[in-house]
C-alpha cells in the first residue's frame, strides 16, 4: 500500500519478533519478583487429584474449590509433576514463558498469512507489561487455554475441520472463557462443511469432553464434575472488576444488570453475524446453503479472524466481570481487530495503548474501567460499519486439502 513503509524480509520479521519476545521474557523473569496469586492453589488442588481424589466437591486450593474442567486439571497436574510439586515456581516461569513465545509464533503464523494488516502492527503483540506479568510472573491458566484455540483457528484456515473442532474442545477443557469464540466457530464450521459434517464435528468435540472428564465419571462423580466445571451461574466479586467500577456494587450484583448484558450480546451477535454473512448471499442464503450439505469449502483466512476476534470481544464487552487475568483472553487479537476498522491510524495506536493502560490500573477505578469500556464499544462500533468487502472464500471450488503423499483428501 502507498504511503506505508517497506515492509521487512517476512522472515525477519517473524524471528525477529518472536527473539524479541524471548528476550522479553527472560528480562522480565529475571528482574522482577513473582507474585502468588493462583499458582498454589492450582498446585494444592492437582496434588489432590493426584493423590486419588475424584469428587470435584471436595478438591479444593487456597483460593478456593476447584472449578475448571479436566483439561485444566491435566495440564496443571503434569506441571505438578515437573517443578516438584509446584515447588520449583521458577521453573514454572521458564516453562511459561515458553508459553508466551509458542501463542506468539502461532498468531504471528495467522496474521503474517493476513491480506487485511499491515506489518507495521505487528510489533505490538509484543508491548504488553500486563501480558507478560500474566504468563511469567502470575501463572495463570487462562493463557494456557489459548493456545489450543488460536491453533484451532489455523488448522480451520487450512480446512482441517475435524482437527479444528479438536482443539476447540482442547481449549475449552481448560477453561470456559472459550465459549466466547463458539458463535462464530459454529458459524464458520456451518460454512465450511455444512449441516451434517458440523453436528458430526460438534459430537467430535463433545465426546472429547466427556472422554477427558472419563476419570471423575468413572468414579461416580459426574455430577459434581459438570456442575463445578460448567458452572454457567457463578458470582464475581465486585472488588476484583476491571470493567465495571464505574457502576454501583448493588447495581453489579443485581439480576437485570446481568440480563441487560446478556440481551447486549445477543443483540450484537446477530448484528455482526448477519454483516459477515453479507458476502455470501445474506443470513438465509448460508442458512439454505448450509442445510444441503454441500461440498467443503475452505474460507478466507481474514474473514476467519474478523469472525472468531470479533466474537469473543463482543463476549468481553458485555462480560458479567473482567479480571486481570482476563486480558489474556483477547490481547493478541487487538491488533487485528483494530487494524480492520476504520478507526484513523493514530488513533488505532492510541486506543490499543489506553486499552493496555486500563488494563495496568491496580485496583481498577471508576475512569480505567469507564474507559476501557468506551475503547471496547468505539471498536466494536467502527467494526460493524466498516464495509468488510469481498473476503468470503480461499478458494470457489469445492475443498481439496492435499495430505502428505500428494493424494487429494477432505477431511
Amino acid at each position: 500500500m502507498s504511503g506505508q513503509p517497506e515492509r521487512p524480509p517476512r522472515w525477519l520479521l517473524f524471528w525477529g519478533l518472536l527473539l524479541a519476545e524471548k528476550a522479553l521474557c527472560l528480562a522480565v523473569l529475571h528482574r522482577i519478583a513473582y507474585t502468588e496469586i493462583d499458582w498454589r492453589a492450582y498446585m494444592e488442588q492437582t496434588t489432590q487429584f493426584l493423590g486419588g481424589e475424584r469428587d470435584y466437591a471436595k478438591i479444593a486450593g487456597g483460593t478456593g474449590p476447584l472449578v475448571y474442567p479436566a483439561g485444566h486439571v491435566y495440564v496443571f497436574s503434569l506441571l505438578n509433576w515437573m517443578t516438584s510439586g509446584g515447588e520449583n515456581v521458577h521453573l514454572a516461569q521458564w516453562i511459561y514463558a515458553d508459553f508466551a513465545v509458542l501463542t506468539l509464533f502461532v498468531v504471528l503464523s495467522l496474521y503474517m498469512a493476513s491480506k487485511r494488516v499491515p506489518w507495521f502492527a505487528l510489533p505490538l503483540l509484543i508491548l504488553s507489561k500486563r501480558i507478560h506479568s500474566i504468563f511469567i510472573l502470575r501463572l495463570f491458566n487462562d493463557p494456557v487455554a489459548m493456545i489450543p484455540l488460536y491453533f484451532s483457528i489455523l488448522t480451520l484456515s487450512k480446512g482441517q475441520f475435524t482437527l479444528s473442532s479438536v482443539l476447540f474442545s482442547l481449549a475449552l477443557s481448560v477453561k470456559m472463557n472459550i465459549l466466547l469464540f463458539a458463535p462464530a466457530f459454529a458459524l464458520l464450521m456451518f460454512q465450511s462443511v455444512g449441516i451434517t459434517q458440523s453436528v458430526k464435528n460438534a459430537c467430535i468435540a463433545l465426546a472429547l469432553q466427556v472422554a477427558l472428564a472419563f476419570p471423575f465419571i468413572y468414579a461416580g462423580y459426574a455430577e459434581s464434575y459438570f456442575h463445578r466445571a460448567f458452572e454457567l451461574s457463578r458470582q464475581f466479586l465486585f472488588k476484583w472488576t476491571v470493567n465495571w467500577r464505574f457502576v454501583n456494587e448493588d447495581t453489579f450484583l443485581s439480576r437485570p444488570f446481568a440480563l441487560a448484558l446478556l440481551a447486549c450480546h445477543l443483540v450484537l451477535l446477530l448484528a455482526f453475524t448477519v454483516k459477515w454473512t453479507k458476502s455470501f448471499g445474506g443470513l438465509s442464503h448460508v442458512l439454505r446453503r448450509g442445510f444441503k450439505n454441500p461440498a467443503p469449502q475452505i474460507l478466507n483466512l481474514d474473514y476467519i479472524l474478523l469472525t472468531m476476534f470479533t466474537s469473543n470481544l463482543i463476549g468481553i464487552t458485555f462480560a458479567r466481570s473482567l479480571h486481570y487475568q482476563f486480558y489474556s483472553w483477547y490481547f493478541y487479537t487487538l491488533p487485528y481487530l483494530l487494524f480492520r476498522s476504520s478507526i484513523p491510524l493514530l488513533m488505532k495506536y492510541g486506543m490499543f495503548f489506553i486499552i493496555e493502560y486500563c488494563w495496568n490500573v491496580y485496583p481498577s477505578t471508576n475512569n480505567s474501567s469507564l474507559l476501557l469500556f468506551v475503547c471496547h464499544v468505539v471498536l466494536l462500533a467502527s467494526l460493524l460499519f466498516t464495509p468488510t468487502g469481498n473476503v468470503g472464500l480461499k478458494q470457489s471450488a469445492p475443498l481439496s486439502v492435499e495430505n502428505g503423499d500428494g493424494k487429494e483428501k477432505v477431511n
